[in-house]
């Protein structure tokens, strides 16, 4: 049988690497976003006429999250465009058509995202949205739509339906102390077991 004496030198820092990999807390998170916090994706009321833009502007999305869409089936779809095309709200040539009624999109690259209604005549009375995903900047915001439209209030004028706006995940790292005492502790164990064997 073998000696652990004998192991620990030659595994010693294979060990220290797993204590400090299982000592590594990786914060994964994503959320699922029910756009606009309503209901149903449907056409703004004329008393809020903003609430795609409000609602995107006051959430900060990421890679790995996702945008639920719900409706009617018989009586909308989502899709999404390219910027001049929600722009212009031209239905023509989507890059992604859903009419399931419960459409939900996932976010699996940094960039700017544009969506709109699939019935004529819904884009024009703004049931769009225009969302930015990871750290970019929005390029082509129509100006009613843009952020220059939008008041700086310290928070979203609409009601939500869950009750308050998810707050972002936090970009801290996970605390150095936990790794370096875990790791101080695998090496220390490993001269402990390897002078006395």
């Amino acid at each position: 049988m073998a000696n652990l004496g004998t192991l620990c030198p030659r595994h010693c820092f294979l060990l220290a690497v797993l204590l400090l990999s299982l000592s590594v807390q990786t914060k994964v998170l994503s959320y699922q976003y029910k756009v606009g916090d309503l209901n149903a994706w449907g056409i703004p009321s004329s008393s809020n006429p903003q609430i795609y833009a409000k609602w995107s502007k006051y959430h900060t999305f990421g890679i790995g999250d996702s945008l639920l869409f719900l409706y009617p089936p018989s009586q909308d779809s989502v899709i999404q465009v390219k910027a001049e095309s929600y722009n212009s709200c031209n239905l023509k040539d989507p890059i992604l058509y859903m009419n399931n009624g419960n459409s939900l999109f996932n976010i699996t690259a940094e960039g700017e995202y544009f969506f709109t209604s699939g019935k004529p005549g819904h884009c024009e009375q703004r049931q769009r949205l225009h969302i930015l995903a990871g750290n970019v900047t929005a390029t082509a915001f129509a100006p009613s739509d843009g952020p220059s439209a939008l008041s700086d209030s310290s928070a979203p004028s609409y009601p939500t339906v869950f009750g308050t706006i998810p707050a972002p995940p936090s970009s801290s790292p996970s605390s150095p102390l936990s790794v370096s005492v875990v790791s101080t502790i695998g090496f220390v164990v490993c001269a402990l077991i390897g002078g006395t064997m």
